[in-house]
């Protein structure tokens, strides 16, 4: 059997070639690829159906990212070795493939599409997220589906003031802008990242950088599909019934009375949503049975055109918004802090129907969060959960596990407020944002929520956070509106969808998903102007509730010492399998956790009870003290014997008071005088050079008057 692979190479401009092979494995998919860069070897596969289900109004598409653990040498953790369900990280790569592939599949086309792209190689310091869309366009390019390809995805980090593109893991750290583009030869269809606070005039420069890296992995594709002979070659597909007669009447019965809805400027999207099925319904009725039965499943689709041709005209037209705003006009808000007593710290935050209900919650190390994935270890101090209950929006449905929805938007804000927790914060922080309405910008509203509730449960943030969704409608004569702060229906039925968040020193985090092609960057760069000015304006709104985090945290909010001990003193605090600091930590009812970083021991002491913290801190202290001559202890008494007590006057260390040392008046024994287990206080009058051994005193600390009276 002969093997004839077709292998096309890029360099992207960071001096790191990609190879795109196809035609050596998985060769039944409808398109296959193996993409390289160093060690690291991603294999993508596309499946399309030959036939589309019946009654079917929608691309059924999935992608999935998976990180095979023998990549990279490694066992999966847990009882169960074998890889099981997509890890939140996978599920977010996922996610930025699917943003990038989806627009660009034919409208009509609703076959049964399906990509899977799995790391079969991992080189530990090679990111493969970078790398996945193209994998993945790739595989579609040597396919005979249909695709207005291809796309790829490029990072743009900024090092130092300069741009790099698909920099090595361990640089990340030090980048001040982190950026995932994603774009075909034309435009750019997706970005999503973090930044530490830049401005949006450096954010446009560097999509615009990455998205010239991106047109040479497209350029490399096509010579790909080429040299495959698929270049321009798909599949014959079965199209949606059109009826243009029956649309045009529908249109015409319908368009006007849609306008007619959206100019009354309703802010109450169900009262809009039934004025809008109404105008359907009384359309439906104007028809025959035998019509109704003919094209019935017809209406939905052509009203569901007019409908939104009508609201995107009077946006455009006449600058006039759904629920009657002007298109920078941010929905009322109000917020509200330590609304839950028995939160660390808890916000409301509401703006217009969206409402978001925010918890914090602080713990210590050994809540963290640990991540064993194929290529990343470690562990989140830092967790943002985001959930978006069927309520939220008026609809009743099963309670499943968290979506792929709720993975994304979490991880959004979660970008936009890391960066303003400072370095030195001792805690585990979990902020969890419940999303009690939504009406649009409900992850925006979890950014300010998060802010707020942080500040509430006196987390020294460096600065307040503020978020803003971001809409456009354009027209193909060039006219365009900008909208701030967008619905549901505006994002549904609009261009774009560009969330962005910010302090007031620059952008933090954004995510835009762009439908339509060729978005000029002056269409950009106005959209992140009038961002800038509406998330100013929240801001405000915002600080009228809360302006600064809590001098001191709540009552009822545990408190955490934080200590540094010399390595070699690690070993004493822990004890032989533990035993001393579990006996610390039952003790004082206290948590104590220890760990070595750079050659220093790291020692945390966490309770909600400053006196336990003291007890827990006070027998630590004891046991990486050196005892000091002339310094005075609070002993116990461990033994007694004829000559003398034995005095533990620190932990784990113990001296002998002589019984001359007792008193100043002669005692002959010690008789009623200690008993084991009494507290005594005691001076350390000298350590033995030769033995180690400590001498102590009593008598020195009494009156030698009043003892001998």
């Amino acid at each position: 059997m002969s093997i004839n692979p077709i292998t096309k190479s890029v360099d992207l401009g960071n001096g790191k070639p990609i190879s795109i092979e196809t035609g050596k494995l998985a060769k039944q998919a409808d398109g296959s690829v193996v993409v390289r860069q160093g060690n690291t070897m991603l294999l993508a596969t596309v499946v399309s159906a030959k036939e589309a289900r019946e009654g079917m109004n929608f691309l059924p598409l999935t992608v999935e990212y998976l990180e095979k653990y023998a990549s990279a040498g490694k066992f999966p953790g847990g009882f169960f070795k074998r890889e099981a369900r997509p890890s939140e990280h996978e599920i977010l790569i996922a996610r930025l493939v699917d943003r990038a592939l989806r627009p660009l599949f034919p409208d009509d086309y609703r076959s049964e599409t399906q990509v899977i792209i799995s790391l079969i190689s991992a080189e530990k310091n090679t990111p493969p997220d970078a790398l996945a869309c193209l994998a993945a366009s790739a595989a579609i390019a040597v396919s005979d589906i249909p695709f207005n390809g291809p796309v790829a995805e490029a990072r743009v980090v900024r090092i130092n003031g300069e741009f790099q593109i698909n920099p090595s893991l361990d640089l990340l750290e030090s980048a001040d802008l982190d950026l995932l583009v994603a774009a075909n030869k034309d435009n750019v269809i997706m970005v999503e990242g973090e930044m530490n606070e830049v401005s949006e005039k450096e954010m446009v420069e560097a999509i615009a950088f990455a998205h010239e890296a991106i047109k040479k992995a497209c350029e490399v594709q096509l010579e790909l599909a080429e040299a495959k002979g698929t270049k321009d070659v798909y599949r014959e597909y079965s199209q949606e019934e059109k009826d243009e007669a029956f649309e045009k009447r529908v249109w015409d019965a319908t368009f006007e009375k849609c306008k007619e809805i959206a100019l009354q400027g309703l802010a109450d999207k169900h009262k809009r949503s039934e004025l809008l099925k109404a105008v359907k319904e009384e359309f439906k009725e104007s028809l025959s049975e035998e019509e109704l039965e003919e094209k019935g499943d017809l209406i939905g689709g052509y009203f569901h055109n007019a409908e939104k041709e009508a609201i995107r005209s009077v946006v455009l037209d006449k600058r006039v918004r759904l629920d009657g705003r002007k298109l920078d006009e941010v929905r009322p808000i109000w917020s509200e802090v330590n609304y839950l007593p028995s939160a660390h710290g808890s916000a409301i935050f509401t703006r217009g129907e969206t409402q978001s209900l925010t918890t914090v919650t602080l713990g210590t190390k050994l809540d963290a969060q640990t991540i064993d994935g194929a290529l990343i270890e470690g562990s989140h101090e830092f967790m943002l959960h985001y959930n978006f209950p069927p309520f939220c929006t008026g609809e009743a449905k099963f309670l499943r596990s968290t979506s792929r929805r709720e993975i994304g938007h979490g991880n959004l804000a979660l970008r936009a407020l890391k960066r303003v927790i400072p370095s030195d914060n001792p805690y585990t922080i979990r902020v969890v944002s419940d999303v009690l309405e939504s009406n649009g910008s409900s992850s925006m509203a979890t950014v300010c929520a998060g802010t707020l509730a942080l500040m509430d449960a006196g987390v020294k943030i460096k600065k307040p956070v503020s978020g803003i969704a971001m809409g456009l409608i354009t027209d193909k004569s060039g006219k365009f509106a900008v909208l701030s702060d967008i619905l549901g229906d505006e994002d549904h039925l609009g261009d774009m969808d560009f969330k962005i968040t910010g302090t007031k020193d620059g952008i933090t985090a954004c995510q835009m998903d762009i439908k339509v092609d060729g978005l000029p960057y002056e269409v950009l760069t106005q959209a992140l102007e009038q961002a800038k000015a509406g998330r100013a304006h929240i801001m405000n709104e915002m600080l009228k509730t809360i302006d600064a985090p809590r001098e001191d945290f709540k009552p009822h909010a545990p408190r955490i010492v934080t200590l540094t001990v010399e390595k070699d003193l690690i070993g004493a605090i822990i004890g032989p399998g533990g035993k001393i600091i579990q006996e610390i930590q039952n003790s004082s009812g206290a948590k104590v956790s220890i760990e070595e970083v750079d050659g220093k021991g790291y020692v945390e002491i966490f309770s909600e009870n400053k006196e336990s913290i003291d007890q827990a801190l006070a027998k630590i202290k004891g046991i990486i003290s050196v005892p000091e001559p002339g310094e005075v202890y609070e002993g116990v008494v461990k033994s007694i014997m004829p000559y003398g007590a034995f005095v533990e006057f620190l932990p784990g260390k113990q001296g002998l008071l002589h019984i001359s040392e007792i008193s100043w008046t002669r005692i002959e024994n010690l008789d009623g005088v200690f008993s084991e287990g009494d507290t005594v206080k005691v001076k350390l009058l000298e350590v033995d050079k030769k033995t180690g051994k400590y001498r102590l005193s009593r008598k020195v600390l009494l009156p030698k008057e009043a003892e001998e009276a």
